[in-house]
């Protein structure tokens, strides 16, 4: 295992804990939402604060960030939409009659879920809400978005006539045990997903394999046909609630409160690697080069091998529960209840993996190169036993 690291660099302007962290899609920008219902933006160059977006009137609990957008949610029950360059609040969403804890933006759509039981479709151009998607009997914990184009086959696609005009599906998960998918253009419920026991934290959505895996407080994960609704697996192994999830080549990784991140092979739901050493709940985890990075309640963020489970530093500083962290440039960004986003330098690390997965690589050639040799040579041995028996 590695040594600990210290952050290259801390930013504590926030004056409340920072409950998210979100990158820019062009990664010039991370924007911070925090308890002292402020968001900040900070420079991926320099890491200074290029803005601070007052206006919320209760604290922030989510933030999105677009290259020229940013969006922010609140417990103040609205939404903002603010000028990344300016800093200036473009539009205020209202409708919402709670906390409004989760935003999702996808092509013109913003979405939210809140505590009202509701989830709700707004043009992110307008301050005008489109839809809104009413039948869970709690809250609405979080969100995911697709089109029925990348999972439906035509003929499928023309029983559902009145969904032409816009084939977009939102998918919500609540403290009321269930997954919905709706239609966005309707508002209709298309699917029920019926089976956890417990509140659903978190959504993965894999719209071309047709799949949704969605993490419970009943210590499960369970994968769906977001088509027909068939529950196809449950991944039982955990002892906590399951917090996080993370989809990459398809190995799905979850971060629990039971102190563990897992790691399962999508296709068949074996259990290929258990991560170890947390002293609190996995909160947040992000993979990157080979490598698992996570945050834990414990206020460490942690590196591990993503193959054989090792742990290759840990990462200490924050005071409180590490909410979230953000990857880019080899840099690591955890954003903390302490109120600080920190800065850490994580590319000897992803400089080490890199030549440990180039010897690995180097040595199943060698390994490939000897099968095909000993092949070679039995065929040829066969061949000749063969001619000596006259066949």
């Amino acid at each position: 295992m590695g040594n600990s690291g210290s952050a290259v660099k801390v930013c504590s302007d926030h004056r409340g804990g920072i409950n998210w962290l979100s990158l820019s899609p062009d990664g010039q920008r991370l924007l911070t939402g925090s308890e002292d219902g402020t968001a900040r933006l900070w420079s991926t160059a320099d890491s200074q604060c290029r803005g601070h977006f007052q206006g919320h009137e209760s604290y922030i609990t989510f933030c999105h960030l677009e290259n020229e957008a940013a969006f922010t949610c609140s417990a103040d029950h609205t939404i903002r939409k603010w000028d990344v360059m300016t800093g200036q609040c473009l539009a205020i969403y209202r409708g919402h009659t709670s906390i409004v804890n989760r935003i999702l933006v996808a092509k013109d759509y913003l979405f939210s879920g809140s505590y009202d039981r509701t989830a709700r479709c707004w043009s992110v151009d307008k301050e005008k809400q489109i839809q809104e998607f009413r039948g869970h009997r709690n809250c609405v914990l979080t969100l995911a978005h697709y089109s029925s184009r990348d999972v439906l086959e035509e003929e499928e696609e023309e029983e559902e006539e009145e969904d032409k005009v816009s084939r977009d599906l939102l998918v919500t998960g609540s403290t009321d045990c269930t997954v919905k998918v709706w239609w966005v253009s309707s508002g209709r419920c298309y699917q029920t997903l019926l089976g956890h026991t417990g509140a659903v934290l978190c959504l993965i959505l894999d719209a071309p394999n047709r799949e949704l895996f969605s993490g419970s407080t009943d210590y499960t994960i369970r994968t769906w046909n977001i088509v027909t609704g068939e529950q196809l697996k449950v991944f039982k192994e955990h002892q906590g609630s399951v917090i996080c999830l993370e989809l990459v080549n398809r190995h799905l990784y979850s971060g629990s409160a039971d102190r563990t991140v897992k790691c399962w092979l999508a296709d068949t739901g074996e259990r290929i690697q258990t991560y170890k050493a947390h002293k609190h709940s996995v909160s947040t985890l992000k993979y990157h080069a080979g490598i698992l990075f996570t945050g834990s309640g414990d206020a460490c963020a942690r590196a591990f091998n993503s193959r054989s489970g090792v742990l290759q530093k840990i990462f200490r500083g924050h005071k409180f529960i590490i909410n979230c962290i953000q990857i880019h440039n080899e840099f690591l960004y955890t954003a903390s209840h302490d109120g600080t986003l920190r800065i850490w330098d994580i590319r000897g690390i992803c400089k080490r993996n890199k030549r440990r997965l180039k010897k690995e690589r180097s040595g199943q050639g060698r390994s490939s190169q000897k099968g095909s040799l000993s092949r070679l040579f039995n065929n040829k041995v066969g061949c000749m036993v063969q001619q000596e028996n006259g066949e």
